[in-house]
């Protein structure tokens, strides 16, 4: 298994030097380039019976297997700025099926066009909507940027709303931002390149929170790693290890225990951002991982 990821990561590092870099190029280009299957991530595959449902003017991708026990509700990743519901169909659809979820995927806006909060209000009247859809067993979670508005979603349910965000059983969150100025991990990271590097994780900032100055940017509502983090569900933090936001799962699982609530963090051995979009035995079995998790190994 790890030679296999070792071998990913000197192919994207290959990849990344012989290519543009990311944040040269118009945001609109980049998104219509991973639409057509072009760039590091594999081509997304659409599937057909998915269908669009609207959660007041957000539209919502529900993948729905027979027979199931719940629904999860999902953030997609791509730093604020990139990704879509429908880009991670396969992933999704296997996972409704195996942990027996309808799976809802949000399709928030995104900057720079629509910058915070724009995104956040997306997910919290997407939360909203789904708690008044659904029932049975109710997870919550997302990728990277997904990771990090799944869990500002939970304290504004919380804040404003007055709704325990443990109705939700389980939080998924994988390779998540939690402080949006950058843990230890991603200041050291430097310039090296695997899915992500320092500057590209500048501009994705930038372009989420324009002209907003750093201690802003450290505040609860913006970077939830230092928000009060009681009364939330037990959560499975997923992160590899050669990833710039190692620290930020570090960090938060040990603060989510702080608070009085149920976490485990799993490290995937060289594993770098995004592993769980390639065709890995370490994909595989953090997937399984997360699957297991969300559906209680319904």
């Amino acid at each position: 298994m790890l030679a296999e990821t070792r071998s990913l990561n000197h192919d994207l590092a290959l990849l990344h030097a012989q290519s543009r870099k990311t944040e040269t190029v118009p945001p609109e280009l980049l998104r219509r380039e991973r639409r057509d299957g072009r760039g590091v991530f594999p081509r997304p595959v659409f599937l057909d019976h998915a269908r669009t449902e609207l959660a007041g003017d957000v539209p919502v991708r529900v993948l729905e297997p027979l027979e199931a026990r719940g629904a999860y509700l999902h953030f997609h990743g791509g730093g604020w700025v990139l990704g879509a519901a429908d880009l991670q169909d396969m992933a999704l659809w296997k996972l409704a099926r195996t942990a027996r979820l309808t799976v809802a995927s949000v399709d928030y806006r995104l900057a720079p066009e629509h910058p915070y909060p724009a995104a956040l209000d997306d997910c919290e009247a997407a939360a909203l909507w789904f708690l008044d859809r659904f029932d049975g067993r109710l997870a919550i979670g997302g990728e990277s940027a997904g990771a990090h508005l799944a869990v500002l979603t939970l304290l504004r349910l919380r804040d404003r709303h007055g709704i325990s965000p443990r109705v939700f059983a389980a939080a998924n969150l994988v390779f998540g931002v939690y402080d949006v100025t950058g843990t230890p991990s991603r200041h050291l990271w430097g310039r090296r390149e695997l899915v992500l590097s320092s500057p590209l994780m500048d501009w994705f900032a930038d372009c989420f929170l324009p002209e907003m100055p750093e201690h802003e940017r450290r505040s609860p509502q913006v970077s939830p790693l230092y928000a009060d983090l009681q009364e939330l569900p037990p959560a499975l933090f997923s992160c590899g290890t050669l990833d710039p936001l190692l620290d930020d799962s570090l960090f938060m699982e040990a603060r989510w225990r702080a608070a009085g609530n149920d976490a485990v963090a799993t490290l995937w051995p060289e594993a770098p951002h995004g592993f769980t979009a390639f065709p890995l035995e370490v994909a595989r079995r953090c997937e399984a991982e997360q699957t297991a998790f969300l559906g209680l190994n319904s």
